[in-house]
C-alpha cells in the first residue's frame, strides 16, 4: 500500500517542491520537513507523561501499568525509527533530481501518519500493529536500498567527495 499512497499523493496533491539547486538547500528543506515528523513522537511523549502521572499517583515508585508501558514503548520505537528515517531522507534528498523532490514531504507525511496508525493499532491489540509498522519500515527500507544503489552504482566516483 505504501507505493500506492505515495504515488497517489504525488500525482494528485497540488504542490511542488521549491527550486533547490544546492545540496545544502536540499538538506535544509529535508530538515524542515522532518520537523513535522516529530509530531507523533511529541504527542506520544505527552500522552505517556499524562498516563504515567495518572497511573502512578497511587504508587509513584511501583511497577508500570500496561497502559503506561504501551506509550513508553511507542515513543522509544518511534524515536529510533525517526532517526533512521531522517538520515535516509537526508541522503535521499541529495540524490533525487529536482522534479522528484516532492517525495521528501510526502515521505515525511507517510511517516507521521503511519506512526499514528501504529500507535492506534498497538493500543487496540498487539496483533494489529504489523500494518502500522510496515507502513513505517518498508519505505525506510526502500529509501535505504535506493541510497545504497545511488552511492555504489550510479555515482561511485562521488562516494567520498
Amino acid at each position: 500500500l505504501c507505493p500506492c499512497f505515495i504515488y497517489g499523493a504525488y500525482v494528485f496533491l497540488p504542490f511542488d517542491a521549491p527550486l533547490l539547486p544546492t545540496i545544502s538547500a536540499r538538506l535544509v528543506y529535508t530538515l524542515r520537513c522532518a520537523a513535522f515528523a516529530t509530531f507523533p513522537i511529541v504527542l506520544g511523549m505527552i500522552v505517556s507523561g499524562i498516563s504515567r502521572l495518572c497511573f502512578s499517583a497511587l504508587e509513584p515508585f511501583g511497577e508500570l501499568q500496561q497502559e503506561v508501558e504501551l506509550h513508553r514503548t511507542y515513543v522509544s520505537q518511534s524515536v529510533h525509527l525517526f532517526i533512521l528515517y531522517f538520515f535516509n531522507m537526508a541522503v535521499l534528498a541529495t540524490y533525487l533530481p529536482q522534479e522528484v523532490l516532492k517525495l521528501i514531504p510526502l515521505l515525511t507525511g507517510l511517516f507521521a501518519i503511519s506512526r499514528l496508525m501504529y500507535w492506534l493499532s498497538y493500543a487496540v491489540g498487539r496483533s494489529f500493529r504489523v500494518f502500522g509498522f510496515s507502513m513505517t519500515f518498508l519505505p525506510l527500507l526502500a529509501m535505504l536500498l535506493w541510497n545504497l544503489y545511488s552511492m555504489f552504482v550510479l555515482e561511485p566516483e562521488n562516494l567520498l567527495a
